[in-house]
C-alpha cells in the first residue's frame, strides 16, 4: 500500500516485552490498548516468567554492556507479558510509542514515562529494528 505522495507502507511485526513492573503494577491493559490505539493489533500474548537462557537470547545484542547485569536481574524478579504486534510501519509506531530508553527523557505521554521508573526499569520492550523483530518474534512463537 502506499500513502498519499506515493511512500510506500508496509505491514510488519513486531515484538513487545511488558516488564516485571509494569505487570506488578497491572498496567497491561493499559499499554495494550494504547497499542491498539496506536494502530497495533495484538497478535499473540503470554505472561511467562523467562528463564535466564531466553531472556539472554531476547537481549543477546546487549549481552556485553555494562549495563546487562542489572537489566538481566530486573526482568527475572518476575514474569512479563510478551506481546506480537502489528500493523503498518509497526517497528516505527512501536517505537515511537515506547519513547526513549530514559522515562525521565521521554515524552510526557509515552508509555516509558508513564510507566517506566527508570534507566533498567523503563517498563517496555520493543524490538529496534527489522532484524531484532524477526529474531524477537522467532523466540516469542517458541513460547505464544
Amino acid at each position: 500500500r502506499s500513502r498519499p505522495g506515493g511512500v510506500a507502507r508496509t505491514c510488519e511485526g513486531t515484538g513487545a516485552i511488558l516488564e516485571p513492573g509494569v505487570v506488578a503494577a497491572g498496567n497491561n491493559g493499559a499499554i495494550l490498548r494504547a497499542a491498539e490505539a496506536a494502530g497495533l493489533a495484538v497478535r499473540g500474548l503470554h505472561l511467562v516468567r523467562l528463564d535466564v537462557s531466553r531472556l539472554r537470547a531476547f537481549y543477546a545484542e546487549h549481552l556485553e554492556k555494562p549495563f546487562y547485569p542489572e537489566l538481566e536481574a530486573f526482568m527475572l524478579e518476575g514474569p512479563v507479558v510478551l506481546a506480537v504486534l502489528e500493523g503498518e510501519d509497526a517497528i516505527a509506531r512501536w517505537r515511537a510509542l515506547l519513547g526513549t530508553t530514559d522515562p525521565a527523557k521521554a515524552a510526557p505521554e509515552s508509555l516509558r514515562r508513564l510507566y517506566g521508573e527508570d534507566l533498567t526499569r523503563n517498563g517496555v520492550h520493543g524490538s529496534d529494528g527489522p532484524a531484532s523483530a524477526t529474531r524477537e518474534l522467532g523466540l516469542m512463537a517458541e513460547l505464544l
